[in-house]
């Protein structure tokens, strides 16, 4: 059965993609590749001149049965060659194409690539869906922020969310209204309520922005049901979801502290490509039946940061303005990176890509294990203080009831946030840095504002602080997690 077109919401566009106008030099571009065509039409340099003849690039060979950070020598390497004008493989991009201005949508064997990637992760529900390469996903949501927020708009976005991302917005004066969450994530009975309430005058918000896994700070995920309920929540108050997930693949399951049942879940871990993909959250776009979910993907987690490359899938109606922008912003991602990455994925193919996620789970559910295993064996094991496993992402949380501070009410005047920037400082004096949850808080009100319910904070005194797991060895983790303990035990007199 043929599949319906997604709907039509440029009524949410902001008024800067109101008022763009295509650039006439764009829609030439297209020419430059035709032998039939003397192009004299655009500034583009002769890539005789582009000082690089050739890429040649050394990547571990699927499917990494050491592991993905096995050494790359002997039987473990796959070579890519890259030139400047010759394919020597049907996904290779030449130098002399990747490197020259044109094709702001992103290489063609690159996106043909994330596109049946894409078939395999998400069950599309409309037929016009495309994707869309960008630098990342900071460039992507700084993107979608000038695509449909004015300043004066509204967006919401988990009570504590990534604090670049709530700059960005700020920053082009758009209002980031708090949505409560829990352990899971968005709690979908507060936002509906929230909406509902929403203050007349008020204006309404355009999209929501969520990290729906592995959250960044909190590290928690939203389960299928939270999200199908948020989806029928942003259809009936009709705002945009903006699904921005850095952390997806990096899904371990469920912590389990008794070691027995740990090393036996672990032996039957499925390496099936099949059983892999049933494994992993259902996403917005696979719930999204009308074209109102922004999904924006990354390498930066799963490759690395450095390659600034990453991409958004949407309707095609909306891909549109994002094209517009970036071609005369970014002009498109590094070529370089679209040369390279394409290279690699290509002769991994989509079953070699699958191998790596796989050993990416393995590697980062060892992670959060150790660090876990060592929160439970170091941090003060009272009510005080709560321990979240992540089931996702690179992040762990401590919870902390501020109040149970000897010092609370005195020194501190009852003060929540004098108590978390003073534990703030002492975990610094003792060579160790986890941040605190006051740098990712969600403020912002409308005018007029909206009830005092819908701001409410039912933990006053609850603070936290964030540590990830991914950056350091697990014999340096462990020892930083010890002085995390250590501090706490002292300053909470324990």
């Amino acid at each position: 059965m043929a599949l319906p077109e997604s709907k039509d919401f440029s009524y949410l566009y902001s008024e800067e993609t109101k008022a763009r106008k295509p650039s006439p030099l764009k829609t030439c571009i297209h020419l430059f590749s035709d032998p039939n065509i003397i192009f004299l039409g655009g500034g583009l340099p002769l890539s005789d001149y582009f000082p690089w003849q050739d890429l040649e690039v050394n990547s571990p060979k699927p499917p990494f049965s050491n592991g993905i950070g096995a050494p790359i020598t002997g039987e473990n390497v796959m070579e890519s060659h890259i030139t400047k004008l010759e394919k020597l493989h049907e996904g290779d991009i030449p130098l002399a194409r990747s490197l020259q201005y044109g094709l702001s949508q992103g290489q063609p064997e690159l996106l043909n690539f994330l596109r049946e990637h894409n078939k395999l992760i998400h069950d599309m529900h409309y037929e016009d869906w495309d994707v869309l390469a960008t630098a990342g996903n900071t460039n992507a949501w700084e993107s979608t922020l000038r695509v449909f927020c004015n300043r004066g708009d509204v967006i919401l976005a988990e009570a504590h969310s990534f604090s670049s991302s709530l700059a960005a917005a700020q920053a082009q004066g758009v209002v980031t209204f708090p949505v409560p969450i829990d352990e899971n994530g968005i709690i979908p009975e507060k936002l509906e309520k929230i909406l509902d309430n929403w203050t007349e005058g008020a204006k309404k918000p355009k999209l929501l922005y969520t990290i729906p896994t592995g959250q960044n700070p909190t590290g928690t995920s939203l389960d299928d049901d939270r999200k199908h309920e948020i989806y029928r929540i942003a259809q009936k108050h009709d705002f945009l979801i903006i699904e921005d997930e850095p952390y997806y693949f990096l899904q371990m399951g469920e912590y389990i502290k008794d070691l027995a049942a740990r090393k036996q879940h672990a032996a039957n871990v499925s390496l099936l490509h099949d059983e892999f993909l049933k494994s992993l959250a259902k996403t917005f776009l696979s719930i999204d039946t009308e074209g109102r979910v922004i999904r924006m993907d990354s390498f930066s987690k799963v490759l690395a940061p450095g390659t600034r490359l990453g991409w958004i899938s949407a309707s095609k109606k909306l891909l549109k303005p994002y094209l517009s922008l970036h071609e005369m912003t970014i002009q498109a991602p590094s070529g370089f990176s679209q040369s390279m990455i394409s290279g690699l994925l290509n002769r991994w193919g989509q079953k070699g890509y699958l191998d790596w996620l796989l050993g990416l789970r393995h590697e980062y559910a060892i992670k959060r294990d150790n660090a876990i295993d060592a929160l439970y064996d170091y941090v003060p094991q009272t009510p005080a203080f709560t321990i979240n496993p992540p089931i996702a992402g690179m992040f762990f949380t401590v919870n902390i009831d501020a109040s149970t501070h000897p010092e609370f009410t005195t020194t501190y005047k009852s003060n929540p946030a004098a108590v978390e920037q003073h534990l703030y400082e002492k975990v610094i004096e003792s060579g160790l840095l986890v941040v605190p949850g006051a740098w990712f808080i969600t403020e912002g009100d409308t005018t007029p504002a909206q009830p005092a319910s819908s701001t409410e904070n039912n933990s006053p005194n609850e603070i936290f602080f964030r540590g990830t797991y991914a950056a350091v060895s697990p014999e340096r983790l462990r020892e930083g997690l010890k002085r995390l303990g250590d501090m706490l035990h002292k300053e909470f007199q324990i």
